[in-house]
């Protein structure tokens, strides 16, 4: 199995700097530019089943600190409290719940997961300084209780909106594969790398897969 480069997590101080000056730009750009579909999704949203528009969790960033990502809400509300009973249904081994088929989704909810618009709110967790644009997806504190030292890995840098696992796998990869592609992309991450990866991730949007 492939071991993280230390010299590529302490990484080069351009690199550090120029992809923080693109994660201020790009997110910044973004929030303006998707200003009309944040606010059509949360009407739709809200038009559903009146309830709550955004959704917060707690998540593990860099070095295993915690802190509130956002998301549009895309199951009903509650449905955290529901994933103990659909335990039995999950479809990733490993440390990571997914039901192809989830029945906690809302209607307006599959649409925006089948496109990842769920996730836009997270531009502002990149203005914040918590994510970046392109990284290692951030865990749940639980998943993180069940990380072995090789998987802990992914962990040492900034948890992104997107990254190598979400562009090369999309719904169908397990958990030991989302591990091996963090740590490879953490090996070779580049402002290069990251551009294309946010090319294809875009590209997804208007070509989306299946949950």
């Amino acid at each position: 199995m492939e071991k993280i480069n230390y010299r590529k997590v302490r990484g080069n101080p351009v690199y550090r700097a120029s992809s923080r000056l693109l994660d201020l730009g790009l997110s910044s750009l973004g929030l303006i530019l998707f200003s009309p579909l944040f606010l059509y999704l949360a009407v739709k949203i809200k038009l559903e089943d009146g309830g709550p528009i955004f959704y917060s969790q707690t998540r593990l960033g860099q070095g295993g600190r915690t802190f509130k990502i956002w998301k549009f809400r895309s199951m009903i509300e509650g449905g955290d409290q529901l994933k103990q009973e659909l335990m039995d249904k999950n479809e990733i081994a490993g440390a990571m719940f997914k039901i192809k088929d989830d029945p906690r989704v809302t209607k307006i909810g599959k649409m925006m997961r089948r496109r990842s618009l769920d996730e836009l709110p997270q531009l502002v967790n990149v203005l914040r300084g918590e994510m970046t644009l392109i990284g290692p997806r951030p865990p749940l504190p639980e998943e993180a209780r069940q990380y072995s030292a090789y998987d802990w890995q992914r962990l040492l840098v900034k948890p992104g909106c997107s990254g190598l696992w979400q562009v090369e796998c999309r719904n169908d990869g397990d958990f030991d594969q989302m591990v091996q592609l963090d740590i490879k992309y953490i090996n070779q991450r580049s402002l290069w790398l990251d551009l294309q990866l946010m090319v294809k991730t875009i590209g997804l949007i208007f070509r989306p897969t299946g949950m």
